[in-house]
């Protein structure tokens, strides 16, 4: 058996590597799976949000076959403000955007985990309230400069320097930085049983 991370990010390998701890001589693969990821019409944001990390654990799952009997997770990040998905921002004056609708507001950060073995595939939904400081747009503009904003879904990143906006998190730390470690060990422990 052979667990597969569907992801490039280093820090949801990092977290997986966390996730695996208790389990006996843990370690795991990784591979890059391409999906399509445009919303639905009228989908709502915890349905996209789990959507898509099903489907990145069977695209995984169809790279994943050189690995013996291979269980594969796939996981996806959205930020939520008011129903709306705030993607990764195209360009420096998006980042801005986003970062002005965050700003003194709470978001929902919806993480949403997938394991599949190709018989049967279990999901879960985490949704974490975070809530930012008011920013100034000297700050945006001070934090946009260090190139952190323009890869990351909300145009932060919690773990490294947007984390300085946090006012609060009502949720799970780990799914904020992109994979919840309490439902993921669930999830895993789960697809152990089956």
């Amino acid at each position: 058996m052979t667990w597969v991370l569907a992801s490039t990010s280093p820090r949801r390998k990092q977290l997986f590597a966390q996730a695996g701890f208790s389990i006996a001589d843990f370690s795991f693969e990784q591979v890059a799976p391409d999906i399509d990821e445009t919303p639905f019409e009228n989908e709502l944001a915890a349905d996209y949000v789990t959507r898509l990390a099903i489907e990145k654990a069977q695209a995984g799952l169809t790279l994943a076959q050189v690995f013996p009997n291979p269980k594969v997770l796939g996981s996806d990040t959205s930020v939520v403000l008011n129903g709306a998905i705030l993607g990764k921002p195209v360009d420096p004056q998006d980042a801005k955007r986003i970062l002005q609708q965050l700003s003194g507001n709470t978001h929902q950060v919806m993480t949403a985990v997938a394991i599949t073995n190709g018989q049967h595939t279990v999901s879960r939904l985490c949704i974490t309230d975070v809530t930012f400081n008011q920013l100034t747009d000297a700050e945006i503009h001070a934090y946009i400069e260090t190139q952190e904003p323009m890869d990351k879904a909300g145009a932060y990143g919690i773990q490294a320097i947007g984390g300085c906006f946090v006012a609060e998190i009502k949720g799970s730390y780990s799914a904020v930085v992109g994979l919840p470690l309490v439902e993921t060990r669930q999830l895993m422990q789960q697809i152990q049983q089956v």
